[in-house]
């Protein structure tokens, strides 16, 4: 029997997790239920892991696209508009997708709903398909009989996601391709040029200029330990990411990111802050709980820091302080996440002022990302520049000392 991992709420509005076994994941929740408990959310174990592994459906060595995945969201919500019903809809979406891991999953959620879950439930078993937030809000959509709306809210906020994550990818590819070149170009002249000259050297005698007889030195360095630097230079770099992925990396790196000069930790404390926004805009807009809303936000936010203050921020209006009291008193968050947050809460319009203020930062995005580039185009070609500069100087200042002794 599958064993489910779940949080829910008892009757004092406290928030408890663990595992429970069941057939599945709808008696688990009837258990729940005859316990006192408000399920929130219900994962079952081994699907979980079979879904980050390749497992059953494989998606360990196919992954879902995520255009194939906003897609299917918006083409599910124009058909529960129109009256069809959810496995109806499903069988459709399953048959015209082109992304065959999706359909694979669309197939077992069909499924599923057919023989008696809930389309939240079902969909909970993919958790690297359907994020938390994902399920939340068709869950909160179920609930209150708008699914079409919360499955179209779904497909915006993936399409706008998507769209910050193309812009900051697009603007790191010319740095990444110009700092690898290069590397090859420095590389390649230590390892290769400067070798040449090193016989004309021996030929002319006396004392070499400093600069000459450093670059030298990390030639004979290069060419004689290349077998030990480069496989340390591989390792560290394994290293720094598999660093990054554990609890302490993952704190430091963030904490860091926010603190790079050069306007870059403002960037990403803007991607941060339009993130932050839109999910919750999107999460309140949808009938999800608040509590809820802000466990979901911090856990989707993507830095470290961003999901400590959020968490203490639930825990403060799990208290009964309002949502924008612990904004404005954060370093983290802006004053005016804190000022939109407050007249949002003030006019009930909560909804729609972090829906501006998400405007506001992706459009902040957009702006500094293209003023970055511009600067750190021509910093690259400089940087470059002088390194390529200082070998072939260094190179040629003996053949000037050796035509001055000639004359």
């Amino acid at each position: 029997m599958p064993s489910f991992a779940y949080s829910a709420i008892n009757a004092q509005g406290l928030e408890l997790t663990g595992e429970i076994v069941a057939n599945d994941a709808a008696a688990a929740r009837d258990s729940l239920r005859s316990n006192g408990l408000l399920a929130q959310w219900i994962e079952e174990r081994h699907a979980a892991a079979e879904s980050s592994q390749g497992g059953v459906f494989g998606l360990g060595k196919k992954k879902v696209k995520t255009k194939a995945l906003q897609i299917f969201s918006r083409q599910f919500a124009t058909m529960i508009e129109a009256g069809l019903s959810v496995v109806t809809a499903l069988v459709i979406l399953e048959e015209q997708t082109d992304d065959r891991a999706l359909a694979t999953v669309i197939a077992d959620v069909r499924e599923q709903v057919e023989a008696g879950a809930l389309l939240s439930e079902a969909m909970a078993g993919h958790p690297a398909v359907f994020s938390r937030l994902y399920v939340a809000m068709v869950e909160a959509g179920e609930a209150a009989g708008v699914l079409d709306l919360v499955l179209d809210r779904v497909a915006t906020q993936i399409e706008k996601e998507e769209k910050i994550r193309r812009r900051v990818k697009g603007a790191m590819i010319y740095p990444s391709v110009v700092l690898v070149f290069a590397t090859l170009v420095l590389t390649g002249m230590i390892m290769f040029l400067v070798p040449v000259f090193v016989k004309i050297f021996d030929q002319l005698g006396g004392d070499l200029p400093v600069l000459t007889q450093w670059v030298l030195k990390a030639s004979n360095l290069l060419r004689g330990y290349w077998f030990v630097i480069f496989p340390l230079v591989f390792v560290a770099i394994y290293g720094f990411f598999r660093w990054k992925r554990t609890a302490v990396g993952r704190q430091a790196w963030d904490r860091f990111k926010l603190r790079i000069p050069m306007q870059i930790g403002v960037v990403v404390r803007k991607i941060a802050m339009a993130r932050f926004s839109r999910t919750l805009s999107t999460l309140v807009g949808s009938g999800v709980d608040i509590i809820r809303a802000l466990e979901i936000t911090a856990q989707t936010s993507g830095n470290w820091v961003v999901e400590r203050e959020t968490m203490a921020m639930r825990a403060r209006v799990q208290e009964g302080a309002p949502i924008a009291l612990p904004l404005i008193e954060s370093a983290t968050f802006p004053p005016m996440v804190g000022q939109m947050v407050k007249i949002g809460e003030e006019t009930g319009e909560l909804e729609k002022m972090l829906g501006k203020v998400a405007d506001f930062y992706e459009d902040e995005v957009d702006a500094s990302i293209t003023a970055l580039t511009s600067i750190i185009e021509p910093m690259m070609m400089i940087g470059v520049g002088v390194m390529v500069g200082i070998i072939i100087v260094a190179m040629y200042l003996p053949m000037f000392k050796m035509l001055s002794l000639i004359e």
